[in-house]
């Protein structure tokens, strides 16, 4: 049993840096794969960044390379995210998960989720 709050979120201009976090409970939460996806209305979510349970591998969709990081902190039960350079297209709503599956890229094999946090980039 997990439970995820995502905070860190806010209006920011284009350029601008927000770290988001992911607080999580749980015991076990060394153990887990961690992701984040967004989703923009009216449009699918979409895969982000991924970290493994020790943090020594991490993995990013191509629009966010070199601009977003993924990194953990499991003596504080959280995961980060590091958003630098932002755009208006980063603008979505950020969601923080388990992964469970095999596939990171796949929400489908995530099985619990935060409620989210809204990053809103002006131009």
């Amino acid at each position: 049993q997990v439970q995820l709050v995502e905070s860190g979120g806010g209006l920011v201009q284009a350029g601008g840096s927000l770290r988001l976090s992911c607080a999580a409970s749980g015991r076990t939460f060394n153990s887990y794969r961690m992701g984040w996806f967004r989703q923009a209305p009216g449009k699918e979510r979409e895969f982000v960044a991924a970290i493994n349970w020790s943090g020594g591998r991490t993995y990013a969709t191509d629009s966010v390379k070199g601009r977003f990081t993924i990194s953990r902190d499991n003596a504080k039960n959280t995961v980060y995210l590091q958003c630098n350079s932002l755009k208006p297209e980063d603008t979505a709503v950020y969601y923080c998960a388990v992964m469970t599956g095999v596939d990171y890229r796949l929400g489908s094999h995530y099985d619990y989720w935060g409620r989210g946090t809204q990053v809103t980039v002006s131009s």
